[in-house]
């Protein structure tokens, strides 16, 4: 049987490899702490000058606030002890520093008659770039919290000062779950209050019959018309509405109750309910925490809320009054334009992505929503614009197909003339940009030629030639209903 293999037995080389392989980056030590050689794992590490450290004291190779970690691990080293692990930053010009953790070990060189450092290093740039993204992820949780409480808040607040009676009412069992003080003010003869009674309980038993029928258009449409019901034990006659929304998947009900004693009051006062509903719809838009516009049919603008100003680098709301919206809005000058043509065909447009311009040179990424507002006196655009230059973004990935067709590109150095190649490459780029444009705008292909500066024809043979859905002259985008906005 062959002998037991020690670590001493080993020769320098197979020495030497064992240690590379065990760490990231060795770096070979004088006693007095100068860098006599540095022996790199990753290739990655040599392109971020770990070899210019030989012949540099190794405390000057750190960033200042490692120093005394540098300090700490050569004290431990020349008590003839093994330093821990300590992490330490190394400054890269023009990068990010360089993290790297280090132990640091003596030894004793019987060649060069000299005790000798040997500090063993692991690369912690991915450990760091994790730790960066969950602190990123934990700040965007915090923040969407955050935005769920004052939404939460504003919520409560409606809810809690409305003079009219509503009640939240549970589409599955139809049980009361939420009641406003309004609300409770007019079943005030029942002990437990309305919350977690039968919707049914809380009127006459000959109104049964026209609440369900209530209930059930609501749940197939949406929304029902008032419909007269009688309330319970006092006999008051009442209107009655219900609007269904969803709450985690599950349905819920918005009831309105309305007292017919009460209604010809609210008729005939302005001032009343629908006074108070007015100065809280206008206190939630000036509050809002999207920046909201809204402009006449060519995108002028009427009116806009004090967070799009902030955005605008507006000193106040004023100033935003009787412009286009054009002149803050996007980055070629036409997204105002294709917004308009994609509100014309479908009436609304969600999650457009584009830039914002302050007046003082600032640009942010925005994402916007907008609709046709239908006015007495005419349409109107409304916009709302929200913030995302903070939002956490995935990691980038390039597509298959780009990254197939960059190595088609290389594998042709040498083998075909650079303007051939050039050219591949133009092609490359122009159809990927086009189809941008139409992801931009829904596949309209006269917004997308306005998008990309072209004219409508030009971009029907640049279709036509890549093979994008077709596409020739006879086309037309502009089959869908349009939205009278004119």
């Amino acid at each position: 049987m062959a002998d037991n293999l020690f670590i001493g037995d080993l020769d320098p080389k197979a020495a030497v490899r064992l240690v590379e392989s065990t760490s990231d980056l060795v770096v070979l030590l004088s006693a007095e702490g100068e860098v006599l050689e540095v022996a790199v794992h990753d290739g990655s590490l040599t392109g971020l000058g770990a070899n210019a450290w030989v012949g540099r004291p190794w405390v000057d190779t750190v960033t200042v606030e490692s120093r005394d970690k540098i300090q700490a691990s050569l004290k431990d080293a020349a008590q003839a002890t093994p330093s821990r692990w300590r992490q330490v930053n190394h400054p890269v010009p023009g990068a990010d520093d360089l993290p790297v953790l280090y132990m640091t070990v003596p030894v004793q060189s019987e060649s060069a008659g000299a005790a000798r450092l040997v500090a063993f290093g692991r690369d912690l740039r991915s450990t760091v770039a994790l730790q960066r993204r969950l602190v990123e992820a934990q700040q965007t949780m915090e923040r969407d919290y955050w935005r769920f409480r004052e939404a939460d808040t504003r919520y409560r607040h409606l809810l809690q000062t409305s003079h009219e009676p509503l009640l939240v009412v549970d589409g599955q069992n139809q049980r009361v779950v939420e009641a406003n003080p309004a609300a409770e003010a007019l079943w005030s003869h029942v002990r437990t209050g309305a919350v977690g009674l039968s919707l049914s309980a809380l009127f006459d038993n000959g109104s049964a019959e026209p609440l369900q029928s209530l209930l059930a258009a609501a749940r197939a449409v949406g929304k029902r018309d008032p419909v007269r019901l009688t309330l319970a034990d006092n006999g008051v006659p009442a209107m009655v509405s219900a609007t269904l929304f969803r709450q985690d998947q599950l349905p819920y009900m918005l009831v309105r109750v309305v007292p017919v004693t009460k209604l010809a009051q609210a008729n005939g006062a302005a001032t009343g309910n629908g006074a108070a509903m007015q100065g809280l719809f206008q206190a939630y838009v000036g509050q809002a925490a999207d920046g909201l516009v809204f402009t006449d049919v060519q995108g002028r603008v009427q009116s806009a809320n004090r967070t799009f100003a902030l955005m605008a680098q507006l000193s106040a709301e004023e100033q935003a009054r009787g412009e286009m919206l054009d002149r803050w809005l996007g980055r070629t000058g036409v997204e105002l334009s294709v917004l308009v043509t994609n509100l014309r065909q479908r009436g609304s447009v969600g999650l457009f992505t584009t830039t914002l311009r302050g007046e003082f040179g600032a640009q942010i990424d925005v994402e916007i929503s907008a609709t046709v507002l239908t006015m007495p006196d005419g349409p109107r655009l409304g916009f709302s614009i929200r913030d995302i230059s903070r939002r956490l973004q995935g990691e980038e990935r390039t597509p298959d197909r780009v990254s197939r067709s960059v190595s088609e590109l290389t594998e042709l150095v040498g083998r075909v003339p650079l303007k051939d190649i050039v050219s591949e490459t133009t092609e490359l780029i122009e159809q990927l940009c086009i189809e941008a444009a139409l992801q931009m705008t829904h596949g309209n292909r006269a917004s997308a030629a306005q998008l990309l500066g072209l004219s409508r024809q030009s971009l029907y043979v640049k279709l036509h030639r890549f093979g994008l859905g077709g596409g020739g002259a006879s086309d037309t985008d502009d089959e869908k209903p349009a939205v009278n906005i004119d």
